[in-house]
């Protein structure tokens, strides 16, 4: 009988969201697909359509998302995130008041430029791969929306937010341009996707083994 509905799996680091829906793939045999790519060192919530269930992946791939996220202060990468090469670095002795007053700003409907390392193509060929030649092009800003902002921690060089969004927000981004508000620079250190739609680490999960890839990636 053919398999259908929608796997509310927990994405762990170190591999690739089209890893999962292959795996997934094997293990069923019916057609696949997620709903929203989750990048290789980020973790969480990666619903997988199944089957029939594909039709509506569409639809969730549009929903709201909620992630948790480290950020560090005072250190500028090429990826926006710890794993990237340094740019720069700097001291960054910031006030619990000075950050909550950064972070607050970008509550609400804002313009944002995808980072060079994701997978949004550009003449066919996703972004990330131009960046691991060195190249960057111009890339078109997006309008997102920040819901909220929650701060759950924060030391005056690094803290850790939970922020509700809508599609197409990247987090890395959104740390990098909080530093850029602060004027220390900032880098995300640790992600993780809490809810996608209706989905969310409340529920129980289905956890699958996977070989881990250890390569740099947009998808």
């Amino acid at each position: 009988m053919p398999k259908s509905g929608v796997l509310n799996i927990y994405k762990p680091r170190g591999i690739t969201s089209n890893a999962v829906v292959t795996r997934i793939k094997r293990l069923t045999g019916e057609k696949t697909g997620h709903t929203g790519t989750l990048d290789p060192d980020a973790e969480g919530v990666l619903p997988i359509c199944i089957g029939k269930a594909t039709k509506a992946a569409g639809m969730l791939t549009d929903s709201d998302k909620a992630y948790r996220a480290g950020i560090r202060l005072g250190v500028v990468t090429d990826t926006q995130d710890m794993t990237g090469t340094v740019l720069e670095t700097s001291d960054a002795n910031i006030s619990a008041e000075e950050f909550e007053a950064a972070v607050s700003s970008f509550v609400g409907e804002i313009s944002q430029i995808p980072p060079m390392y994701s997978a949004i193509k550009m003449n066919g060929q996703p972004l990330y791969k131009l960046a691991r030649k060195g190249l960057e092009v111009e890339r078109t800003p997006r309008n997102i929306k920040i819901y909220e902002i929650k701060i759950l921690s924060f030391d005056g060089s690094k803290g850790e937010i939970e922020v509700y969004c809508s599609k197409g927000t990247y987090i890395r981004t959104l740390c990098d341009d909080i530093g850029k508000k602060l004027g220390c620079g900032a880098a995300m250190d640790g992600l993780i996707r809490i809810k996608s739609g209706g989905f969310d680490v409340k529920v129980p999960l289905q956890k699958a083994e996977f070989k881990r890839q250890r390569r740099k990636s947009g998808s």
